[in-house]
């Protein structure tokens, strides 16, 4: 008999290992100045640390420049900053993943904070951390059990800042006795002199507005008048004024416009008088307080120290129109108390569809029928009536929608409610309930043998059961044990409590339980359940419901359970 030829597989050349591409880091940039640093000779610059960082990410292969971010002007000792604050809202949104400054000082002063960002926050998200000076890479950095030695240099960096607060403010306390100015740009309708910042002078472009608001407010127009007038001319106001001229860099004063409170306090303001007035706020860094504002009995005035922009005479009639007019609302701030008032429920929760700001409850007397009411009005068209359309809508009207929306999910809370208590009690449900039961108790047996075998190695070890590789293995190995035990429990709790927030104990069934037996809308249910309430030029109201997503996963169960479920 022939043998048969055996078949030889051919050994193939094993290819090699795809090597992994270099991940490249998207980079942002911060920088940082605070204003004692601001504008002195030899100080550590806005341009030298944008130089410094934009050339040490273009000198790295693994990362390239996604954007700066600048706080000109702010204090490191907090992170209430707006460039700051748009920086983490791209690190959020996965745009930047690697933050680059010059050294840990212009990041954060204080080392609770910062340490919380490089110790907790920026590991959550991904994001490495360089600070180029300090020589610190949290891609590199040895960490110990108890974090980076980061934390050691925030303290001094803490301590010096408070060091500096100390040593300035008699320096500056004496400037502003002496009648220098000392903030970072002038009031409006003033600049610094160029040859000496110390002084101020009126502004060519905007020192004829100050004049003319002055004149407006003489013959009578209201404050607001005044600022629709100044709105409907294309006037920036402050804010946007010192966003345009690059002193501020913060984007919600890019299209602030004027108000009745901007044009209060121009209207109030001795500097334009030509009085220097200052330290209308006392800063706390010291002393670890934050700034506060000081009584006006406080203030530090020094007379005639600039051109003023208005005459006395102009100034005091204005004063005098503002007591007259706060007298005349003290008086009749009583008049109409026995008409009643009733408290704002929705406060917070009504918003204008166009602008998206919130709208405000404005109150109304029929003094003809003795009769109060409430109106919610768009305070952006009250300003500007060009800038968004008028809105116009009556408190009660806007309740009883609100009241019949909420009857009805109330209503659809308590079918569904029905629907589930039988599902919780089939035998489908309750067999799924009783087989989680079990791998929980199941895991944790597993758990707790991993423990015990565990604890007793080392007396094994020290009675010689074992060699010292034999318990070094078996050491390991329990540890790896107790992980996958702790991790499976983790793992079913969590999955047992998800089932129970999805039916029984569902919030969205939760929160409109608690209110079934209520007659009325009230404070607590608004808030509750509504999320938002908008309202439009056309009177259209659209109504943004709380637990939506709680909502529809209870109705994806029901109806993967085979249960009738109508919406």
């Amino acid at each position: 008999m022939a043998r048969t030829k055996r078949k030889v597989n051919p050994i193939l050349p094993v290819a090699a290992p795809a090597e992994k591409p270099k991940r490249v880091y998207q980079a942002g940039g911060y920088v940082r100045l605070s204003v004692e640093d601001s504008g002195k000779p030899g100080a550590d610059t806005i341009i030298n640390q944008r130089e410094l960082i934009q050339s040490y990410i273009d000198s790295q292969p693994d990362m390239q420049v996604y954007d700066l971010y600048c706080d000109n002007g702010r204090t490191g000792t907090n992170f209430d900053r707006p460039e700051f604050e748009r920086l983490m809202e791209d690190v959020r949104a996965g745009k930047v993943d690697c933050i680059v400054v010059k050294d840990l000082s212009r990041f954060g002063r204080n080392y609770r904070e910062t340490g919380n960002y490089l110790e907790r926050i920026f590991p959550l998200l991904d994001v490495r951390f360089i600070a180029v000076n300090d020589n610190f890479d949290t891609l590199t950095a040895e960490r110990s059990q108890d974090g980076y030695i980061v934390p050691l240099k925030n303290i001094i960096n803490e301590v010096y800042s408070k060091d500096i607060s100390r040593k300035l403010l008699p320096v500056f306390a004496a400037k502003q006795r002496n009648g220098e100015f000392i903030g970072n740009w002038a009031i409006y309708g003033y600049q610094k002199c160029a040859d000496d910042y110390h002084r101020i002078e009126p502004d060519p472009e905007i020192a004829p507005v100050i004049r003319e608001i002055f004149q407006w407010r003489l013959s009578g127009i209201s404050y607001q008048n005044i600022a629709r007038k100044l709105n409907e001319r294309n006037i920036p106001s402050p804010g946007r004024y010192h966003y345009l001229k690059g002193n501020s860099k913060s984007e919600r004063y890019a299209n602030a416009i004027w108000n009745v409170c901007s044009v209060k306090n121009i209207l109030s303001s001795e500097v334009y008088l030509g009085h220097m007035v200052q330290g209308r706020k006392r800063s706390g860094l010291s002393e670890g307080r934050k700034t506060c504002r000081v009584p006006k009995s406080e203030w530090i005035i020094v007379r005639n120290t600039h051109e003023p922009l208005v005459d006395e005479e102009t100034f005091q009639a204005v004063q005098r129109m503002a007591e007259d007019a706060k007298s005349t609302y003290h008086a009749r701030e009583g008049k109409y108390d026995g008409l009643g008032a009733t408290p704002n429920i929705l406060r917070k929760l009504v918003y204008c569809a166009d602008c998206k700001r919130p709208l405000v409850r404005y109150k109304n007397v029929n003094s003809s029928i003795g009769r109060r009411y409430y109106v919610y009005i768009c305070q952006t068209h009250s300003n500007d009536l060009a800038s968004c359309p008028k809105k116009y809508f009556h408190e009660t009207k806007l309740i009883e929608l609100l009241w019949d929306t909420l009857q009805q999910e109330i209503a659809l809370a308590g079918d569904l409610d029905k629907l589930v208590r039988q599902y919780s009690t089939s035998a489908k449900a309750a067999g799924r309930e009783a087989a989680v039961k079990r791998e929980i108790a199941a895991a944790r047996q597993a758990l707790s043998r991993a423990e015990m075998l565990y604890d007793s190695l080392y007396q094994n070890y020290a009675d010689k059961l074992m060699s010292e590789r034999e318990y070094t293995e078996m050491k390991r190995q329990y540890r790896s044990d107790m992980e996958r035990a702790q991790a499976r429990l983790d793992e079913l709790e969590q999955r047992q409590k998800d089932e129970r927030q999805q039916t029984m104990e569902n919030p969205w069934l939760t929160a409109c339980g608690q209110f079934r037996e209520e007659q009325a809308l009230t404070a607590d249910m608004a808030h509750a359940l509504i999320e938002r309430v908008e309202i439009d030029a056309e009177n259209h109201v659209s109504i943004t419901l709380r637990y939506r997503d709680e909502y529809n996963a209870l109705l994806r169960l029901l109806a993967a359970e085979g249960e009738a479920v109508s919406a």
